[in-house]
């Protein structure tokens, strides 16, 4: 089996992130893919993202229907500082069998090697690199392997997306329009 797990903070989820899971998995044959949001990001150490319960309730919406996709709640179930070794070794433990590839951000690679128990982390998953449009691609620094996403890169970001709520601008056409709605009935990024 190959499994994508694609760890972040989705807050919001939007349509880049879902055409990224479709790439990964029509480019790479992902039998199913998982995304994962991080209780706190290791990367993001003092920001407060949106409740766990809002940016579940955005995954669930946002990917209702799909059935190749999954939430795992496990990072936010444990509380604290996410990182990705932990939520690693837990998959490899329930599918020793699988094929794990983990989608990681362009602008992450070349800091793979300060993530934490990197070597574990490098040896136990591939990374599916997510290209930044207009950015150049930063080799896997040694022993990290992976290959790099090739469809859908599309230019917009979960803080562009809070920035145009709080200014008041619509996002339907960003996050989908049950998202849209969401983070208007639950008052987010005011």
């Amino acid at each position: 089996m190959k499994l994508g797990l694609y760890g972040g903070s989705f807050d919001p989820v939007h349509l880049g992130h879902l055409l990224v899971a479709q790439a990964a998995c029509e480019e790479f044959g992902l039998d199913r893919l998982c995304f994962i949001p991080a209780a706190q990001s290791p990367f993001k150490p003092g920001s407060e993202p949106a409740s766990a319960k809002a940016r579940l309730q955005m995954l669930r919406l946002a990917l209702a229907g799909q059935a190749r996709y999954e939430v795992d709640t496990q990072e936010v179930t444990r509380g604290g500082v996410s990182y990705t070794i932990d939520t690693v070794r837990d998959y490899r433990q329930r599918f020793p069998d699988a094929r794990l590839f983990w989608l990681i951000g362009a602008d992450h690679v070349a800091k793979l090697l300060q993530w934490r128990d990197a070597a574990e982390l490098a040896g136990s998953v591939e990374f599916l690199v997510i290209p930044r449009p207009g950015e150049p691609s930063v080799p896997f620094p040694a022993p990290f392997r992976g290959a790099m996403l090739q469809g859908f890169p599309l230019g917009v970001s979960s803080s562009q997306i809070r920035a145009r709520v709080k200014a008041g601008l619509p996002v339907e056409l960003l996050t989908g329009p049950v998202v849209a709605e969401a983070i208007r009935a639950n008052r987010l990024y005011l």
